[in-house]
């Protein structure tokens, strides 16, 4: 065993840059650097921010007087890549080719990639990812979308959702890949996962795709519309886009994505921000129903994380649709940076071999 190795995780996000330390199977350190649109507005590419990403890793690491010399392995987030089935995988020429190429998604966690692998390179220290948000292990059935200029794409919150899924597997004294389990990870996007035995046969597109409404997402809308709003005159394609992603959800609704703020309107008897919370509930339920219909019925637990699982109004109303499918656990928090470590220990222990990435 390895517990003794020191990883360092970095976990860019858009407005900040998440950094932490582990040793022995714990964080020693999890801080996020916060970056303001201040500091930000002058960048014109995500890449162009690359030397600002890097300074301030670096920065941490002089802060609290660590030399990358005694780092055995740096843990770094998933950006976008082609889809790939979960995994631990170290970060390759091939993987940084296609963060670079846009060609599936432009988020400042491409920006640390590069940062990672290049320090990597440097100290000639593994840098390993896993479970990008690209993640996909779609059955046939899912893929279909119902023409085929369109196929359904799997883009959501693996990461979280897996590492919830092995966490709740190991609460219930079982292993991740014995198990069909519900994950639903409630964020400022939605995601609900079918997994089967280890695998996530069917999942939305949390991103910009389908699912319920979110705090911040459209979700799954009328296509028809739809259509019709795109070709109105009224917006433009980038208008669209924002609808749909950024400007969706609650914040159309009720110009807010916090949910524990929503709680306190409920309270204070907002009827409106009460009418809005139980239709994302609605719709989260019905996904959680979905979900166990592909498992045939047979779901060993229902497991929910996220920020929004800090919501007693969500959770009450949620539990109270969906509790009859199977036992629910809960896990707040998006606990990324702890997946992160825990992932890249496993391999650093040799349970879990890395994935070639293809």
């Amino acid at each position: 065993m390895n517990k003794d190795k020191k990883i360092l995780i970095i976990n860019p996000g858009s407005t900040s840059t998440k950094i932490g330390l582990s040793a022995a199977g714990k964080m020693l350190l999890n801080e996020s650097i916060n970056h303001s649109a201040e500091e930000l507005k002058d960048f014109k590419t995500i890449w162009e921010q690359y030397d600002y990403r890097k300074n301030a890793i670096l920065g941490f690491l002089r802060l609290h007087q660590i030399s990358l010399a005694e780092i055995d392995a740096i843990a770094c987030r998933g950006g976008n890549v082609r889809p790939i089935p979960g995994g631990i995988y170290r970060l390759c020429p091939a993987m940084i080719k296609d963060m670079k190429s846009g060609v599936y998604g432009k988020h400042p966690t491409n920006v640390g990639g590069l940062v990672a692998y290049d320090l990597g390179n440097e100290m000639d220290i593994p840098v390993l990812t896993l479970d990008p948000p690209m993640t996909d292990e779609l059955c046939t059935s899912a893929r279909y979308s119902g023409i085929p200029q369109l196929e359904r794409l799997s883009s959501f919150h693996a990461l979280n959702q897996k590492a919830t899924a092995r966490k709740v597997a190991a609460e219930i004294g079982s292993s991740y890949d014995h198990l069909n389990m519900i994950v639903v990870h409630l964020g400022g996007g939605i995601s609900v996962g079918a997994h089967r035995k280890g695998q996530i046969i069917d999942v939305n597109n949390a991103l910009d795709g389908d699912g319920p409404f979110s705090p911040e997402r459209a979700g799954s809308l009328p296509a028809g519309d739809l259509v019709k709003l795109c070709f109105s005159g009224k917006y433009t394609e980038k208008e669209v886009l924002k609808l749909l992603t950024g400007g969706g959800g609650l914040m159309a609704y009720l110009g807010t994505t916090d949910g524990i703020e929503i709680g306190q309107r409920i309270t204070a008897g907002d009827t409106k921000a009460e009418e809005v919370f139980e239709a994302m509930s609605y719709q989260v339920a019905k996904e959680v129903g979905a979900c166990a219909a592909v498992l045939e019925g047979e779901v060993n637990a229902i497991a929910l994380t996220g920020s929004l699982v800090y919501s007693d109004v969500l959770m009450l109303s949620l539990k109270r649709k969906i509790s009859f499918i199977a036992p629910i656990h809960q896990v707040p928090g998006e606990n990324e940076m702890l997946a992160l470590a825990e992932g890249v220990m496993r391999y650093l222990n040799g349970e879990e071999q890395l994935s070639t990435y293809n």
